[in-house]
């Protein structure tokens, strides 16, 4: 990358290279705007971004993966509107630093990414966070306020009304282990994972256009259920709470809440299942989380429930289930370690069969949160 850089860019003494993981979400789906827990891991594929002062009082990112150069003014960061393009993430982000009291110096930026976009792998939130670090460019922030200030970037600039997760899991993840996060004291507790099984990601490479406005009506229809239930959020109901609820809303919104409720109460039972290494149980409760993320929350498309269904034959797989927000994206299907490269290829080979496409097919191994590559 400071090849890349100084090609790009000229000389520099020193170039400074930071990196944010993507996630992906081994259950608790659509829980984390509702205030309730998640269970994601970050992942080795990652947005590096490198860095070095400019000297001509401009921001220069250069994006490897569009081949694009866009330029601003330093000094006009805090004024300038959002575009919709892709440069929305890091200039909202620098905007929110500008707030916190960390002034954008004039720079020359890098970007580099393996986190797919439109993957439900979290492209977003490693460019948010990498591109934090970078402007920080090793002044300090706590780590928690790092992950909110860029959740208020992409909420706030961008307009996606999204929950912490993303942005947390990118800071906060742990290499052998998964993160149970609450999504409303923000605290979090390592999991270990059973020995002898793996996760793999499998990619639909689609991403249908509802994605975004079915998003805000999700968040929406979340919040009317839980006004009319007269709580915080849904975190604070039970499913047998609920149960006494649900004749007191429409069809629609009963159905929304009803996955909502559940998918806490099985990222909790999953868990205590890994806990106890009760494999059994974990896949069954992915599977679970992909029905109700299918039927109530409405969520999934035919791509994704295809690889699901396709996966859960297959020699060694535990369970399957659509990960991040829907409408396309990926899959992650827990596996025996043994089965993994035959899985690879049968899902490949089954996917491209009946699309004409061929998925990318990730492993899930859990990495480290974001950080300086020294």
């Amino acid at each position: 990358m400071r090849d890349a850089f100084r090609k790009l860019f000229g000389p520099a003494p020193a170039i400074r290279v930071f990196r944010a993981p993507g996630r992906v979400n081994l259950i608790g789906e659509h829980t984390d705007y509702n205030l309730g827990f998640v269970l994601p891991v970050a992942l080795e594929l990652a947005t590096c971004i490198a860095a070095a002062p400019s000297g001509d009082g401009k921001l220069h990112i250069y994006s490897e993966d569009r081949k694009e150069l866009r330029e601003f003014d330093a000094s006009a960061i805090p004024s300038l509107a959002p575009t919709k393009e892709w440069t929305d993430y890091p200039i909202g982000v620098a905007q929110q630093l500008a707030a916190a009291g960390f002034p954008i110096q004039p720079a020359n930026l890098l970007i580099r990414s393996t986190v797919p976009e439109g993957s439900g792998l979290s492209s977003s939130a490693a460019l948010e966070v990498s591109s934090a670090l970078a402007f920080l460019n090793g002044r300090e922030l706590d780590k928690l306020e790092l992950a909110k200030l860029c959740q208020r970037a992409e909420r706030n600039y961008v307009g996606m009304p999204c929950g912490i997760m993303d942005q947390y899991i990118s800071v906060f993840g742990r290499k052998h282990s998964a993160v149970e996060i609450d999504c409303r004291s923000l605290g979090h507790r390592l999991v270990q994972l059973p020995d002898g099984i793996t996760f793999i990601a499998a990619n639909t490479m689609v991403k249908h256009a509802l994605s975004g406005s079915a998003y805000r009506d999700r968040v929406r229809e979340c919040a009317e259920a839980a006004a009319a239930m007269h709580v915080e959020s849904l975190r604070d109901v039970s499913p047998a709470q609920f149960e006494g609820f649900a004749p007191q809303l429409s069809e629609v919104v009963a159905r929304r809440a009803r996955h909502v409720v559940t998918e806490d109460a099985r990222v909790n039972c999953f868990v205590e299942a890994s806990a106890r290494g009760d494999l059994a149980l974990m896949g069954r409760l992915m599977v679970e989380s992909h029905r109700s993320l299918q039927h109530d929350y409405e969520v999934s498309c035919e791509e994704l429930d295809f690889l699901v269904d396709t996966a859960l034959p297959m020699p060694g797989v535990l369970g399957s289930r659509m990960t991040g927000g829907g409408f396309g994206g990926c899959t992650v299907t827990m596996l025996r370690v043994d089965a993994a490269p035959a899985f690879r290829d049968a899902i490949a080979e089954s996917y491209n069969a009946r699309y004409g496409i061929t998925p990318a097919i990730y492993p899930c191994d859990p990495s480290d949160g974001a950080g300086e590559i020294v």
